[in-house]
Order: structure tokens, then sequence, then C-alpha cells
């Protein structure tokens, strides 16, 4: 069986930045080992895949270790496959997943906006691992899927090195580090430490889902630009409107293959 699959930079104008992630548009679900093996075999953040169901496509994304319930820059690598190579004539697609029903709109300008759930992470006590994790003094936690961490400023955010060894155990998925940006409303990084080797996620969509409501109560505004400060950088303009999240980004395509299962 012979499957196309697509190799995208998410969240960036520019190739070889944003995030990568690869996209495979079946006919049909395989068998859930079958999609955990490609993922493997990808080694990327996350593998993601699509089968068109009615009016729109059903979605899912795997990372090397195991399947997510959501996931931004797939997402919208997904939709930009859809929009330049499957179905060009459409301007917006229906995206069923584990997180509900989303949606991914073609902009004149050639930027996706994704229309996500939204996420408000409730405050906790700072975990102690958090203080011997990281060299910078953490002002306050937040938790819901993911462990977040206010931190003074964007120079702390950018100057961290954290061990991220230190963090596993903890009951979450990732672990984000976000401050006050000073060209933009906000900046953040994203640190995986579940994986046998922990690493740094370059730009995390979902993570978005809980930064905006958090930086639009703080900054008492619902339209946001957002940077996350990972060696490949990545750019997110965001907004708030009720129980949704949008994010806008655009895409560049690196890869276009087979597979063969």
């Amino acid at each position: 069986m012979k499957i196309k699959m697509y190799q995208i930079d998410a969240f960036t104008k520019t190739l070889f930045g944003g995030n990568p992630a690869a996209i495979c548009h079946l006919p049909h679900w395989l068998d859930d080992q079958t999609l955990q093996n490609i993922a493997i075999e990808n080694n990327l953040a996350e593998t993601g895949y699509f089968v068109k169901k009615d009016d729109g496509y059903e979605i899912r994304w795997f990372m090397p270790y195991a399947e997510i319930d959501l996931c931004g820059h797939a997402t919208l690598a997904s939709a930009y496959v859809i929009f330049n190579y499957i179905d060009p004539k459409i301007k917006e697609i229906s995206f069923y997943s584990k997180s509900g029903e989303l949606k991914a709109i073609l902009e004149d300008d050639g930027a996706i906006t994704l229309d996500f759930p939204s996420n408000p992470p409730k405050p906790i006590a700072i975990p102690e691992q958090v203080y011997k994790a990281f060299k910078g003094t953490p002002i306050s936690a937040m938790a819901g899927r993911d462990l977040t961490i206010v931190f003074q400023s964007e120079e702390d955010i950018l100057n961290e090195t954290p061990n991220l060894n230190l963090l596993k155990g903890l009951p979450y998925l990732c672990t984000i580090i976000t401050a006050k940006g000073t060209s933009v409303d906000f900046v953040s990084r994203v640190f995986d430490a579940n994986p046998e080797i922990p690493l740094e996620d370059p730009v995390t969509g979902s993570a978005h889902t809980s930064l905006v409501p958090f930086w639009a109560e703080q900054l008492k505004k619902t339209q946001l630009q957002a940077k996350q400060l990972s060696a490949r950088k990545g750019e997110l303009s965001c907004k708030l409107e009720g129980d949704r999240v949008f994010l806008s980004g655009y895409a560049v395509p690196y890869l276009i293959g087979e597979i063969l299962i």
C-alpha cells in the first residue's frame, strides 16, 4: 500500500522554521499500531492523519510514543495540504477530532486560521520539581493538560536551559514557560519531558489554547500576537472569542513523497 505523505513546516513563512509535521492523507483508517509505527519511523513531534468524512475530515495526531487529543501545528499542516494539494477550491475545512469539531479557514493572504476550543488553565502551587529544573525564578503556575509556568520577562524565557529529566513523572503532557513579550504580547517555550530523551517543541498550537485565555485576562485584550522562542521560532496571531481560540499562521512545504506499508 502506498500512502502520500507531506512534511510541512507550520507557523512560519520560512523553510526550516516553525514546527515540522508529517501529514498522511489516508483512504481509510489503518490500525492504531500501524499509525503509531509510522509516527515512530518519522520521528517528528507529530504525525497527522486525516480521512475524508461527509463534508470534512476526521483527523488524528500521533507523537512517536503516543496518540494525543489535540495538536495545533499538525492541524495547520493538514489544512495546508488540503487547501493546496487535495481540494484547492475550498476556503474552509471542518476537522472531526477527539477534541470535537475544529475548523481551518484559508485567509486571503495565505495564512490559515484554526478555530480551537479554549482551555483556560487553573492556578496551582508551583511544583517543587520546577524550582530544581529551571534556573530562573517562576512567578506562578497553572495546569490543565499541560503545566504552565509564568516568568518575569522575555529574557527569562530566552535564557532558560532546563534540566528536563527533573520534570519526568509530573502528570502533564508538556511544560510551558511564558512571559509578557517585548515586541509581541506574550512569548513562550514548550518542553516535553515524557520521551526517553526529553525535548523542546518548536511551535505548539495546542499550548496556545491555554496561553491565549490566560494572557487575554492578564492584558485585558482579546487579540494578541505571540511568539514561541525555540531555536526554529514560530509566530501566531491569536484571538479569544468566548470559549474558542483562533490561531493564525503560515506554512511552508518541505517534502512530498510516498511511504510503503
